[in-house]
């Protein structure tokens, strides 16, 4: 007999996009936008919401993921991909203005780099907090 080669492939182009954003996660713009003051305590301090994982009480802000509980969340801090997300962080985000000082519409500058640190456990938020209320109270007694 002779040997037919099956094509397990063809005619899976209506899968493909379905496989490329599988996994998708938020882009490093969008993540530089959470990154803001306003918008990283909202997402740092989130109502339950028990569709998602830990009921979302731990959140990466830099992978933007969630997590089970607490040591789950501080394993990852330690990854490689924590770290990368980290250090892809470090340069400003593109905008519109340098897309046109580069298309020859202005002097262009490089992107400047900024130092990015890994969020601190919520219970270092929690102490800071109450350490800030304490001396209002006793400066009120």
């Amino acid at each position: 007999m002779v040997y037919k080669r099956r094509k397990y492939h063809y005619g899976d182009t209506h899968l493909k996009k379905k496989w490329r954003t599988k996994r998708r996660t938020k882009d490093l713009d969008q993540i530089d936008e959470d990154l803001q003051p306003q918008n990283a305590d909202k997402l740092l301090n989130q109502a339950p919401d028990l569709d998602k994982p830990g009921g979302a009480q731990f959140y990466c802000i830099h992978c933007a993921r969630y997590f089970v509980n607490d040591q789950a969340l501080q394993d990852h801090f330690r990854t490689k991909v924590h770290k990368r997300r980290l250090k892809a962080l470090e340069l400003e985000p593109y905008t519109i203005e340098e897309s046109e000082r580069a298309a020859g519409q202005g002097n262009f500058h490089l992107p400047q780099k900024r130092k990015i640190e890994t969020q601190p456990p919520k219970e270092t938020i929690a102490d800071s907090e109450e350490e800030e209320i304490s001396p209002k109270k006793a400066k009120t007694k």
